[in-house]
C-alpha cells in the first residue's frame, strides 16, 4: 500500500489560508471529471425545483413552521411534525446537497489546467445564488407562504439554471473569442423567443399564486386573480414559444445554419411538445398534483432547452495563446 505522504506545517498553513489553492496545486482532474461536476450541479438545480413543489404539492410548506431550525425548539423535523415536517425538512436538507454539489464544481473548475478563471466565477456565481435562494426560502416560511414569494424563490431558481447552464456549456468549449455561427437575423430571433420564454415562465408562477395548490392546508394568502383566466395566457405564450421555435428551425434550415443549432432547435420542440400536451391534461383534469409536478420538471427543461439554443450559436474554439512561438505555429497551422 502506497503511504500518504505527511503533511507539513507549512502545508496545513497553506490549506487553512487559501484551500482551494493547495488542492490545485497537488490535483489535476481530467476534463470530463469538471464536465460532469458542471453537469451534476445543474442536474441538482433542477431536482431542487422538483422536490419544492413536492413541498408545496403535499402541503407541506409549513411542515417546519420557521426557519432557520425547523421549530423553535428543535433544529430538526420531530415526531410529532409528521409527514409534512419530514417533507419540508428534507428538502432544506437537498439545499445541503446542492451546496456540496456545487463546491465540487467550484474545486473541480479552480484545479483545472491550465486555470480558467471564468469557470471558477461560473460556478461561485451558482454558490452565491444558491445561498440567496436559501435565505430567500427562509423568508417565504416566515411570511407565511406569501405567494410572492414563492414566485420569487422559483424564478432565483431559474436564474440558478442559467448560471449552471452556462458553466456546463463552459467546461466543453475552449477559452478563444466568441465566434457566432448564424447572422444577425437568427440571433435576434432566438432572443426574441428568450424573451418569450421569461415572460412565460413569470407567468406560470402568477398561476401557481393563485391557483388551488398553496402550499399548506391552512389558510394561506393568495394572488387576488383568477388563476384560470391567467392559465389562458400561459397557453397563449406558451403558443408563441412554440411558433417562435417552429419559426427558427425553419429560419435555421433555410441559411444552412451548423447541425448544432438544428439539433439544439429540434430538441427544444420536442420538449415544448411535451410539456404542452401535459399542461393541458392537467388543466383539464383539475391540476392532479403528479402532473403539476411533472410540468414543473417540464419548465427547467425547457428553460434548458432554450438557453441550449442561444449557446449554441456561438463557439469557442480551444486558446493557443499561452503556447510558445513554434508550437503555438503549428496549433494554428493545424486548426
Amino acid at each position: 500500500m502506497e503511504r500518504v505522504p505527511n503533511l507539513t506545517r507549512a502545508d496545513v498553513l497553506s490549506a487553512a489560508r487559501n484551500p482551494l489553492a493547495f488542492i490545485a496545486a497537488r490535483w489535476t482532474p481530467h476534463p470530463r471529471t469538471v464536465q460532469r461536476a458542471a453537469l451534476a450541479a445543474l442536474v441538482m438545480a433542477v431536482v431542487i425545483v422538483v422536490t419544492g413543489g413536492a413541498v408545496r404539492l403535499t402541503g407541506s410548506g409549513l411542515g417546519c413552521p420557521t426557519w432557520p431550525t425547523c421549530t423553535d425548539d428543535s433544529l430538526t423535523t420531530t415526531r410529532a411534525m409528521g409527514f409534512h415536517g419530514v417533507v419540508e425538512f428534507g428538502n432544506r436538507m437537498l439545499t445541503d446537497v446542492l451546496c456540496a454539489v456545487v463546491g465540487w464544481a467550484i474545486i473541480a473548475a479552480r484545479s483545472q489546467k491550465p486555470r480558467r478563471r471564468s469557470l471558477t466565477r461560473l460556478g461561485w456565481g451558482q454558490f452565491w445564488v444558491v445561498m440567496g435562494n436559501a435565505v430567500l426560502g427562509g423568508i417565504v416560511v416566515l411570511v407565511g407562504l406569501n405567494p410572492y414569494t414563492v414566485a420569487a424563490h422559483f424564478l432565483l431558481t431559474m436564474a440558478l439554471i442559467v448560471v449552471a447552464t452556462v458553466m456546463w456549456q463552459r467546461t466543453r468549449e475552449g477559452d478563444a473569442p466568441v465566434r457566432p455561427l448564424v447572422g444577425p437575423a437568427v440571433r435576434q430571433l432566438v432572443w426574441f423567443l428568450v424573451a418569450a420564454t421569461v415572460l412565460l415562465i413569470a407567468v406560470g408562477t402568477v398561476v401557481t399564486g393563485a391557483g388551488p395548490h398553496a402550499g399548506d392546508s391552512r389558510e394561506v394568502h393568495r394572488i387576488p386573480i383568477d388563476w384560470e383566466t391567467v392559465a389562458k395566457l400561459h397557453a397563449v405564450l406558451a403558443w408563441i414559444v412554440v411558433t417562435l421555435t417552429f419559426a427558427l428551425w425553419f429560419l435555421l434550415k433555410a441559411v444552412d445554419a451548423p447541425q448544432g443549432p438544428l439539433h439544439r432547435t429540434r430538441d427544444l420542440f420536442l420538449v415544448l411538445l411535451a410539456q404542452g400536451v401535459i399542461g393541458y391534461v392537467q388543466y383539464f383534469t383539475h391540476l392532479p398534483e403528479i402532473l403539476v409536478g411533472l410540468h414543473m420538471l417540464g419548465s427547467c427543461l425547457v428553460w434548458i432547452g432554450v438557453l441550449r439554443v442561444l449557446l449554441s450559436l456561438r463557439e469557442r474554439a480551444e486558446s493557443v495563446t499561452d503556447l510558445p512561438g513554434p508550437p503555438a505555429e503549428a496549433a494554428l497551422t493545424k486548426a
